[in-house]
């Protein structure tokens, strides 16, 4: 990506529905929507609301029903989904409110995944998420299972697995959902180290305003729509 400057997401008349049998359910309606590069976005709504649903868009998890999502120039609605996969590869990092980890593997291995997508040497893959997990503050941890590991612990494992690859976009979907208050802390103050000190863009979903002030900005959708936009005094 080429986003030195401006918008890294662009989002015009964005709308998406799904058939439950015979009938189209919409969900997002119209929406519009820019994420400036280097900004931190925070989706809040009810149950419902289609906020999950927009972050897929966003992270070409799914494709529109109608509009354009323009990223870091490029229209990814119009990929196919060979395309669209080697898109996301290179410039999406995934976290998920259940870690999403192999029980069988390492840290390490876990964090390494990724990379086996590249071309990289096996010593090469191994050196970036040493690196990864060092970021990440679980450098001394990294041979211990995810079953050896606190829940916070396996969150800061997934994140480091989503910036291995070194994406300029972070897309969080209730990172913090599964996490007692302490931890969910810990993830969230990490999130912003990664923001600010390592220019990643974030767009995260969650339902805790506690966690959405932890970004620059918060979005609110309701009944597929953007009802509001507020620039957040995120902590330091």
């Amino acid at each position: 990506m080429n986003t030195l400057h401006g918008a890294l997401i662009e989002i015009r008349d964005l709308s998406k529905s799904y058939m439950r049998g015979k009938q189209s359910v919409p969900v997002l309606q119209g929406v519009n929507l820019d994420v400036a590069t280097g900004d931190f976005f925070a989706l809040m709504g009810p149950s419902g609301s289609g906020k999950s649903t927009l972050l897929n868009l966003i992270g070409g998890l799914d494709a529109p029903s109608a509009g354009s999502i323009v990223i870091g120039g490029q229209r990814i609605d119009r990929l196919g989904a060979a395309a669209l996969a080697r898109w996301r590869a290179a410039n999406v990092g995934f976290v998920f409110q259940f870690y999403n980890l192999l029980p069988m593997l390492s840290a390490q291995k876990n964090v390494e995944l990724p990379l086996l997508l590249t071309k990289l040497s096996a010593s090469e893959r191994r050196k970036r998420a040493a690196i990864a997990l060092q970021l990440v503050g679980l450098a001394d941890r990294a041979s211990h299972k995810p079953s050896e590991l606190s829940g916070g612990q396996q969150q800061r494992v997934a994140i480091a697995r989503a910036i291995v690859t070194d994406p300029e976009l972070l897309v969080c979907d209730e990172p913090t959902g599964d996490l007692d208050r302490a931890s969910a802390e810990d993830v969230l103050s990490l999130l912003q180290q990664l923001n600010r000190e390592h220019g990643k863009t974030i767009v995260m979903v969650t339902h805790d305003p506690r966690a959405a002030e932890h970004a620059s900005h918060m979005v609110h959708l309701d009944k597929g729509e953007l009802v509001g936009a507020t620039r957040v005094s995120a902590p330091a």
